[in-house]
């Protein structure tokens, strides 16, 4: 049986996750049963498991392209920052406790045992799997305690794809210091080297492939040009775009320090990312999830932007609050256990008449929603929070139990529902605003596996799948 294989790379956001959907998509359209895996992810982008609990929202995007729903087995242990020096730890799924970074690897032997575990579930189950690496491959001082790059794929006796952004610059750096830090054993695993983000004519780096093939000794799987058209979900915010406030895009999203599953924008093709206050004439203005609202709120009030916020409310802008955000917008937020904060509580913005309390456990369902005349609309919870009506106001949506979700009070609305403005009539009916047409997933993911296909050499793309 053929498999596995592992996507590495040579620094973060090189397009690992991209690689990994786009193996696994030509796959599934060969007819073999494929799986995508990653042993941790460190993400506030998440997405609801089948089972229950939640991945990283790339492994969800991943197992979209095999045709499969997300499972907890495919990111077993995913880091939630929640602070700069801490992180909540998700163990299979389910909330395992919060951990500081000098502690976290204290925990590497089980946490190791947890991942293989998971592996080796999806191994008994499909027919391949496309694992992804985390970060570089080359971080020499985690080499004894990793176990999500080159020492598990030992462990599973993985061959390697190393992936490298030519975009950024300095590949032949990346590549050659790479491969030159990686411990014997490890380096013989890689088989094949990309090169990811090429603009212009690839025949001008023909002479760079011949460099890396002979200097490294491994050959080019492809030169893959850049794709800025085609949306994946992203699954950290090194992708957000770090664009100053602009007076054509009609939407601004806050950027806030512990900000989680932005992609919830992903289909306004113009986004104002907004961490101070500044010029701007917007139709609205989201208040994004967060995992951790309470310091982020702090940091709202400390930026100036709450009264930047009101201000904008005042002057005509809607103001969308979704998961954090919604428990920002109300009167006060609660945290009794204190598990977000040292603070018992904390004043909202006062925008909803609403207000909330943190608790466990943590809510993580996919869910389906009237919203604005639209019937059995998708989305999906995750969050600690549960928010009250302080008085009658409307709801958001309404569950498909009949359940209210979420307020509106004039130009101001909440939500829990992630996913639901990555619907382009929910923005047009609740924003007024028109979104361009954007391609089924299905017909991004059978792009990616032909954007695959087109740019390999194909006898090392058939190594690499034997």
């Amino acid at each position: 049986m053929p498999g596995p294989l592992f996507i590495g790379g040579t620094a973060s956001h090189a397009g690992k996750s991209w690689f990994t959907a786009a193996f696994c998509s030509l796959l599934r359209r060969r007819g073999v049963r494929v799986a995508p895996f990653k042993a941790q992810n460190m993400s506030n982008n998440s997405f609801p498991c089948i089972e229950g609990g939640e991945i990283g929202r790339a492994q969800a995007m991943q197992a979209e392209a095999c045709g499969l729903p997300p499972m907890a087995d495919m990111n077993p242990v995913l880091l939630k920052p929640h602070s700069s020096t801490g992180s909540q730890v998700i163990r299979l799924g389910k909330v395992w406790r919060n951990v500081e970074a000098r502690d976290y690897y204290e925990h590497a032997a089980d946490l190791m045992e947890i991942a293989l575990g998971g592996f080796a579930r999806l191994a008994s189950q499909f027919d391949f799997v496309v694992c992804e690496g985390a970060g570089s491959v080359a971080e020499v001082n985690l080499f004894e305690r990793d176990f999500t790059n080159l020492r598990f794929a030992q462990a599973v006796a993985a061959k390697t794809l190393l992936v490298a952004d030519i975009e950024r610059g300095g590949v032949f750096g990346s590549l050659v210091g790479t491969m030159d830090l990686l411990p014997a054993g490890q380096r013989e695993l890689v088989r094949a080297f990309a090169v990811n983000r090429f603009r212009g004519d690839p025949r001008l780096f023909e002479g760079g492939v011949a460099f890396l093939e002979k200097r490294l000794g491994i050959p080019c799987l492809g030169v893959f040009p850049f794709l800025p058209d085609l949306r994946l979900d992203e699954e950290d915010s090194v992708a957000i775009s770090g664009s100053a406030p602009d007076d054509g895009a009609p939407v601004a999203v806050i950027r806030l320090p512990r900000i989680s599953n932005f992609t919830d924008f992903r289909l306004f093709p113009r986004i104002a990312w907004i961490d101070k206050p500044g010029a701007g004439n917007f139709q609205a203005i989201f208040l994004p999830g967060t995992k951790n609202t309470i310091e982020d709120l702090n940091w709202l009030r400390e930026r100036g932007l709450s009264e930047w916020l009101i201000g904008q409310h005042r002057g005509g802008a809607r103001i969308v609050g979704v998961c954090g955000g919604y428990q920002m917008l109300g009167a006060f937020i609660d945290d009794p256990d204190h598990l977000e904060s040292s603070l018992g509580r904390v004043e909202g913005l006062g925008l909803l008449p609403v207000g909330t309390v943190l608790r466990s456990p943590k809510v993580t369902t996919v869910v389906r929603a009237s919203v604005a005349g639209l019937d059995q609309v998708p989305a999906y919870e995750i969050h600690m929070g549960r928010t009250e009506m302080l008085e009658a106001i409307a709801p958001f949506a309404h569950l498909a139990d009949g359940r209210p979700e979420g307020a509106c009070a004039g130009r101001v609305m909440g939500t829990y529902l992630h996913g639901i403005f990555e619907h382009p009539e929910v923005v047009r009916r609740t924003l007024g605003i028109d979104l361009p047409p954007v391609p089924e997933k299905l017909a991004t993911y059978g792009l990616l596996a032909q954007w695959l296909v087109e740019h390999s050499k194909a006898p090392v793309l058939e190594d690499l799948l034997a």
